[in-house]
């Protein structure tokens, strides 16, 4: 995805702002409606079967830690073997990750397929070279077509501290499996808002399968920020962390703080993810007081397959003793590779 032309072009759109709506901006930069399949895969098969599918949902913030990164994909055995990714937070061409094209980087490194989609110029950090931040199907098949599907807004972050332009977003792609095609989403929902507007983002991806995909098979994953509460609240969060029983009701109740839940399954997508009655979770919110909340935010949705298997891989440090000597990962020092767990997947593909 080629750069905006200048940084004198984006500081006009960023005055814009403060009297236009984000999305009249949105749609005079071309880089967000793009979709560029990457062809990176020899195709050699795929992975062994083909009347399966195996698939791994990341949240990988940011890329901050690529090479680590690599290696957990490469060798963790709780998410291998693996035919799809569907990546969240991906950097290309931002100070914080390096200025490194993390899709790019890890197409090439497990050999995949790949289409990116810009869900925010990042405005923050004078030494970006461009400054995107975006989610990214990776496939082991052939990509044959790809969409990026922007939702509605719930939150301008333009007016927030990491100011940046844009939204969230849905990246599709058609596969070709085999003998079948089916498609796949990656998706980022918004997390500063409450259920209900999450409900009203998923709506628009969900309508968006149904027009794209019909009657194909499909899988949807990603972060869909399910926290239960409103992100940008300050004082429910405070409370719920004041409150641990409080914040352990919720969480077990899930499905009645967010119905985008529900609505999925009203669809007619099975779920899979971490139990709302065990301790599993996939992300860590850190607190000021230490420690953090245990969140469940990561879900892979499915309609026309059967749910073989599936696990969460975790992501603290601690838990990569797989990485092999020498590796990026097994000298890794910091507490976590990224705050989020992975989610895990294994699907038979319905028979006609």
């Amino acid at each position: 995805m080629e750069p905006i032309a200048s940084r004198s072009i984006l500081n006009r759109f960023s005055e814009r702002l403060a009297t236009e709506p984000q999305q009249t901006i949105i749609e005079e930069i071309k880089q967000f409606s793009e979709a560029t399949i990457h062809a990176v895969a020899q195709h050699d098969g795929g992975c062994d079967e083909t009347d399966a599918l195996r698939i791994l949902v990341f949240n990988m913030e940011r890329g901050v830690h690529l090479q680590e990164t690599i290696d957990f994909l490469k060798y963790v055995p709780d998410s291998r073997p693996f035919d799809v990714i569907l990546a969240n937070e991906l950097d290309d061409g931002c100070e914080r990750s390096e200025n490194r094209d993390v899709a790019q980087e890890i197409a090439c490194a497990l050999h995949m397929d790949y289409v990116f989609g810009l869900e925010f110029l990042e405005l923050v950090g004078d030494g970006n070279d461009k400054g995107y931040h975006g989610n990214a199907v990776f496939s082991r098949w052939p990509i044959l077509w790809a969409k990026t599907i922007r939702l509605p807004e719930q939150y301008n972050w333009y007016f927030d501290r990491q100011r940046r332009i844009g939204g969230r977003n849905a990246v599709l792609a058609k596969l070709d499996i085999g003998e079948n095609e089916i498609g796949v989403a990656s998706i980022h929902l918004e997390n500063r808002t409450t259920g209900v507007g999450r409900s009203l983002q998923m709506r628009t991806v969900l309508d968006a399968v149904e027009r794209y995909f019909g009657d194909l098979p499909v899988v949807l994953g990603g972060d869909f920020n399910t926290n239960g509460f409103d992100g940008s609240d300050i004082e429910e969060i405070c409370a719920l962390i004041d409150s641990p029983q409080a914040f352990a009701d919720r969480s077990r109740q899930l499905e009645r703080y967010e119905p985008l839940l529900g609505l999925c399954s009203d669809r007619g997508y099975l779920r899979c993810g971490p139990s709302t009655d065990s301790q599993q979770y996939t992300r860590r919110k850190t607190i000021p007081k230490g420690g953090f909340m245990p969140l469940r935010l990561d879900w892979l949705f499915s309609r026309g397959f059967t749910v073989d298997s599936y696990r969460i891989a975790s992501t603290l440090t601690e838990d990569c003793k797989f990485a092999p000597e020498g590796s990026a990962l097994a000298q890794f020092k910091k507490s976590e590779l990224s705050d989020h767990n992975a989610v895990w997947a294994r699907y038979k593909i319905h028979s006609a």
